[in-house]
């Protein structure tokens, strides 16, 4: 097996623990690296975080980024992807490769327009909700995409 994470999730500007916490279980079981961009909406040592994450925090490869310039300059990323309400694309169509990136915007809010068009159409993933609801819950979100990603690497490194 080589070295890069089965994924690099990226979420922009976290505001509530639980989710990160729960994100960073989920980063620690599929074998994917989770990358925090600053602002963040907590401290990382809030006790909501800590209870999500469980034991699972020494497990997982989290790293801290001043901004999303500071990520994207200093991260092997793959290919990018980010998840939004009106990508043209189904999460399940793109072919993902081991180390790709899906980055995910704030729970209040949505990724900037300038990071939307850094990316293009082609990177811009969806996932299919019913008619009139807004969006899922983030760390849900995360998992759906992620196991995707690592369906499609037959579940690398998994026992």
């Amino acid at each position: 097996m080589n070295n890069d994470p089965i994924a690099n999730v990226v979420l922009f500007t976290p505001e509530i623990p639980q989710n990160t916490g729960n994100i960073i279980r989920l980063c620690a079981n599929v074998g994917a690296t989770l990358h925090l961009i600053k602002p963040l909406g907590f401290n990382l040592e809030d006790s909501g975080l800590k209870r999500a994450a469980l034991d699972y925090r020494d497990l997982a490869d989290v790293v801290l980024h001043e901004s999303i310039e500071a990520f994207f300059s200093s991260t092997n990323a793959g290919k990018i992807y980010a998840a939004v309400t009106g990508g043209d694309l189904d999460y399940t169509e793109p072919h993902y490769q081991i180390g790709d990136t899906i980055i995910f915007g704030p729970e209040s809010g949505r990724l900037s327009n300038e990071i939307i068009a850094q990316l293009g159409p082609d990177s811009l993933i969806r996932i299919p909700m019913m008619p009139a609801n807004r969006s899922l819950n983030l760390s849900n979100a995360v998992a759906v995409v992620v196991y995707e990603m690592w369906r499609q690497s037959n579940f690398l490194g998994s026992v």
